[in-house]
């Protein structure tokens, strides 16, 4: 039994849970998904989702309870995380808002907002490194990253700018890949990748 762990101080938490359900059942795969609200229960997980939301508040309140540290041992000890859009915000290096205390899990830095508000939302097919067709990415008050640091693979680029990376069992996204059916890029992350759930346990 896989256990994935959704912190679920704040957003997109059933649609993670769902997608991942969705990818452990095309690999034949048990999981229990567990929704992250204290510290304690990351340590016991094999893989974890870091959804969007608001970034300034999910900072505050992983590093109010205790659970910003132990994502950063999460990821010492090789276990993979998928961080989307503000979750891509606070697992960056330099998040460019004093309001958020990044975790430094990429070595990347992002511009909040960059491709606009609300209304400016988009879905686009999008080439990622890893997959054979075009995703569909759904774009929502996304952030860019805009500095790209040694160590780091693009998977994914929008317009000239990154919006997909790699950095050792890390991936990031601007856009949100749980809010459609296809569970690929999650796939990918925690299934098919060099690092895969369960790789690491206690």
């Amino acid at each position: 039994m896989l256990r994935a762990g959704v912190v679920a101080v704040q957003g997109d938490v059933s649609e993670h849970a769902d997608a991942i359900r969705r990818a452990a059942s095309a690999h034949g795969e048990d999981v229990e998904v567990v929704e992250i609200r204290q510290s304690g229960r990351v340590p016991d997980c094999d893989a974890l989702l870091m959804p969007g939301g608001e970034s300034t508040a999910i900072s505050r309140l992983l590093a109010r309870e205790g659970i910003d540290e132990e994502i950063v041992e999460h990821v010492e000890r090789g276990k993979p995380v998928l961080a989307t859009c503000a979750g891509l915000i606070v697992a960056s290096r330099d998040a460019k808002d004093d309001r958020v205390t990044p975790l430094s899990l990429l070595d990347v830095s992002v511009d909040r907002n960059a491709f606009g508000r609300q209304a400016d939302s988009f879905e686009a097919p999008l080439a990622v490194t890893g997959l054979d067709e075009p995703f569909p990415a759904v774009f929502i008050r996304a952030p860019v990253i805009d500095e790209v640091g040694e160590g780091v693979d693009v998977l994914a680029e929008w317009d000239g700018k990154p919006v997909a990376v790699r950095q050792g069992p890390v991936v990031g996204t601007s856009f949100h890949p749980e809010l459609t059916t296809d569970s690929r890029l999650h796939d990918m992350v925690f299934f098919e990748g060099d690092v895969e759930v369960g790789a690491v346990s206690d």
